[in-house]
């Protein structure tokens, strides 16, 4: 007896240090060991289906869960393979004796296959030398078994029954180990291949067979128990498609593409959901459009495609798989039956072929990519699709066009929007259709989206979401065969207002206001751009007196500064920060803002935002009830310190005695000059000009042959230009000009500030010439004339004259 146990502790102490090489099926079994280590020595936890005879070693999901196929199991707890009980002794301490296949057959209780052997003719063979691997059905498998099947078998048992024991064997010995995933085995009856499936949650399949109890090792080989009887596999899935009555719609899809056609001819490992004939006659009307284009019944077929052989009975809990078509589907079951996308379709299951595995479907799967932007439409939107049906929208997409449907989710749509007025309503919806078909990954910041109600809509990119105006994207867009829909978190608005229009009509940002103004910025809440601003209110500044308002101003470029820091460039709105961390902002004073999203609301420098994302048309406003000030920057005189005190309260400022704040350069305000380009003859001098202000279309010239004075009459020929510069103002002999760079024709313009003015001048082209020198003047003007332009500018001043100084690229004027 202790030779015995000593045995057994050998046997468990090689079967440890094999584990580096060990199988996904025997670290199942190890596992399983483990869990019922409190019952005794090589006893495993197994469990098993309630009301069947099912029973699996548990993955740790299933286990904890306490189910399998969402059928409740219960633990039960049995020797582990290849070792037996002792009476009076716990758990399982004897080794099971070695013998031949043969014998093996009765250690494992496989007594139907033993007694199948002896009828034919096979106990020689299995008893005598050799190595072999038999794959055993159990006695349940047999009795499973179709009654006609079986009995023909046993009509014919020194033929079909000889052969089909032959199909469950090979000539090699092969552990669970050796049994490699997607391995094909020849067996001995006509060396038909055996398909092997190791799976990660450790079920190994032979063509589909679930291994109930493996690696019980004979003197001539290995024995593993199946569930089911194996049948000889010949046909591929093409084989199948075409010769299977039930699949003849299924059959005339395929051949309509050739290049599917081929692949499921030929060697692989798939797995088909094939739609019966029923099923494609419940979806006739969707899919006879689907069917006559080539490129969606691409798609449509592929979806039902997967490449891995996903047989039933690896199948413990739902997971997802990719199809051929790119989009994955999710394989489940419930009990016995297996589920696709959560639903009990399958009719018939594990069809086994010689490259995979099919499963008869009573329904046809869609995938996203063949449908219409409007069955994209899902039930967390279908209030939006209701809508969009009930107000006419939905007959506007027809199938020829391409569009995106933003759809807000059905919490959205509250009773105050649900009683709006459903003119005013369908105008909002329809700024929700877009006019182009437009994927998440077709998106990008800045860019502008066209709607069917004709406004344009700004795109935002986030670390984390992208937003369209103030409407952020939950997760679920889809991409259709003529559109794309995309998950909105509320109702997207159209912003016509600028900033400054915005605060001006609101009445609450006064103070804010007339400090803009002051320090020369309201021009930033005016232009066109994206902007971010942290607006403080009139609360923000109570208190405060007309000397506080002399303190605050008396230095302007410590003005400037401040008001800078509550604005940034690009637009942030609340839905596209990353939550539960500080998000940093650049201000356009330098320093950056610290911005927090907690619980659907956000903070700046640890202020609350009571107000947010006001939308404007050149940016966003959020609204403050505190004046923000940089924590990185001090100040430098006792008064200023007092008042920023007095107004901030959520941080201590900084004092340094005497610091002083530099000039803000103002890069960021857009001057826009109106320039009037005239036609210019080069290399002519024409000193004094008179324009008479008469309708004519006739022009008088007083010359002689040296031009010095011309009178024309007639109405002169002006080109406007309108340039947007930006930069500083260049100070040019006491005023102010904006070096515009290169004007047409080669010459550089220079524009004298302040404001512009038409300067009207003569065309050219029509002033007749009559002296001696005229004929060659023409000449001139029709080979140069067109050629170069001199961009003309001036700047009346008061009490000031500035003329023009156009200068040539390469001898500019000093």
């Amino acid at each position: 007896m202790k030779i015995l146990f000593a045995a057994s502790l050998l046997l468990l102490a090689l079967s440890h240090l094999s584990q580096v090489d060990a199988s996904a099926y025997d670290k199942i079994v190890s596992h399983s060991r483990i869990r019922a280590k409190k019952q005794g020595i090589n006893m495993c936890a197994i469990q098993e289906i309630i009301g069947t005879k099912k029973k699996y070693f548990s993955t740790c999901r299933n286990w904890y869960m306490g189910s399998i196929c969402g059928k409740k199991a219960l633990v039960l707890y049995e020797c582990c393979p290849g070792y037996m009980q002792l009476e009076g002794m716990r758990g399982c301490p004897a080794a099971v004796p070695i013998d031949t296949i043969y014998g093996t057959l009765g250690v494992v209780k496989a007594d139907i296959t033993k007694q199948y052997v002896d009828m034919s003719k096979l106990t020689e063979q299995t008893q005598g030398a050799g190595s072999y691997t038999m794959f055993a059905p159990s006695d349940e498998a047999w009795e499973q078994l179709d009654a006609t099947k079986r009995t023909e078998l046993l009509n014919n048992e020194n033929t079909l029954l000889y052969d089909a024991l032959h199909c469950h064997m090979v000539s090699k010995r092969f552990l669970t180990k050796d049994l490699k995933n997607d391995m094909t085995l020849e067996s001995m009856h006509s060396k038909l291949g055996l398909y092997i499936n190791h799976y990660s949650n450790g079920i190994i399949t032979v063509n589909c067979a679930r291994i109930i109890h493996g690696n019980q090792v004979a003197t001539n080989g290995v024995v593993h128990v199946i569930d089911r009887v194996i049948a000889p596999v010949k046909n591929t899935i093409r084989d199948v498609i075409g010769t299977n009555e039930e699949l003849s719609s299924l059959n005339r899809a395929v051949k309509k593409e050739s290049s599917l056609l081929g692949k499921l001819g030929q060697p692989g490992q798939y797995t088909l959901f094939a739609p019966t004939n029923k099923a494609f006659e419940k979806h006739k009307e969707g899919l006879k459009r689907i069917l006559q284009d080539k490129t969606l019944v691409q798609a449509f077929l592929k979806y039902h495609l997967l490449s891995s052989v996903q047989c039933s009975e690896a199948i413990l809990a739902g997971s997802r798989y990719e199809t051929l078509e790119g989009s994955s589907i999710e394989i489940g079951c419930d009990g016995d039956s297996l589920t696709v996308n959560g639903i009990k379709m399958v009719l018939k299951k594990d069809i086994v072929t010689s490259n995979g595995v099919i499963h008869l479907i009573d329904q046809v799967l869609m995938p996203d990519s063949v449908k219409q932007v409007t069955e994209l439409v899902g039930e967390s939107q279908s209030t939006f699709g209701h809508q969009v049906t009930k107000l006419g929208l939905a007959a506007a997409m027809g199938p020829g066009a391409q569009y995106t449907l933003l759809a807000p989710l059905n919490t959205v749509f509250t009773d105050k929007v649900m009683s709006m007025d459903q003119h005013l309503l369908k105008i909002i919806l329809k700024n929700h259709i877009l006019k182009l078909k437009v994927t998440l990954s077709d998106l990008y910041n800045g860019q502008l989206l066209e709607t069917l109600g004709g406004k344009f809509l700004r795109v935002f990119v986030y670390r984390t979401t992208v937003c369209i105006e103030n409407a952020c994207m939950v997760r679920g867009s889809k991409e259709g065969s003529n559109g794309a829909l995309h998950l909105m978190k509320s109702l997207i608005s159209t912003p016509s207002n600028s900033m400054y229009e915005l605060l001006q009509k609101n009445g609450s940002f006064t103070v804010f206001l007339s400090l803009m103004e002051i320090a020369g910025l309201t021009e930033l809440l005016k232009q066109e751009g994206a902007y971010t601003i942290f607006a403080p209110m009139d609360d923000a500044f109570d208190g405060v007196t007309e000397q506080d308002m002399k303190t605050l101003t008396s230095d302007i470029n410590a003005l400037r500064i401040i008001l800078l820091y509550h604005f940034s460039n690009g637009i942030f709105i609340s839905g596209g920060l990353e939550g539960s961390v500080t998000n940093l902002l650049e201000t356009m004073q330098g320093s950056n803002l610290q911005m927090l999203s907690v619980n659907n609301s956000i903070l700046v420098n640890s202020v609350n935002v009571p107000n947010k994302d006001l939308m404007a048309s050149n940016g966003v406003i959020h609204v403050i009830k505190t004046l923000l000030y940089p924590g990185d920057l001090p100040v430098g005189r006792e008064d200023l310190l007092y008042l920023l005190q007095k107004f901030i309260k959520y941080m201590q400022i900084k004092f340094v005695s005497g610091f002083n704040y530099k000039e803000v350069p103002f890069t960021f305000i857009n001057k826009i000059i109106t320039t009037h380009v005239v036609e210019s003859v080069p290399e002519i001098t024409i000193t004094n000009i008179t324009v008479i202000g008469v309708d004519s279309s006739v022009m008088k010239v007083e010359s002689n042959p040296k031009v010095k004075h011309v009178v024309i009459e007639g109405k002169p020929k002006i080109t406007k230009v309108t340039r947007i510069i930006k930069g500083e103002p260049t100070v040019i002999g006491g005023g102010q000009a904006f070096l515009d760079g290169e004007g047409e024709a080669g010459f550089t313009t220079r524009v004298i500030k302040p404001e512009p003015r038409v300067i009207e001048g003569p065309d050219f082209s029509k002033i007749m010439l009559i002296d001696a020198e005229s004929e060659k003047i023409s000449k001139l003007i029709k080979q140069g004339g067109a050629k170069r332009r001199a961009a003309v500018r001036r700047s009346p001043a008061a009490g000031m004259k500035r003329r023009v100084r156009v200068l040539r690229r390469h001898k500019p004027s000093q």
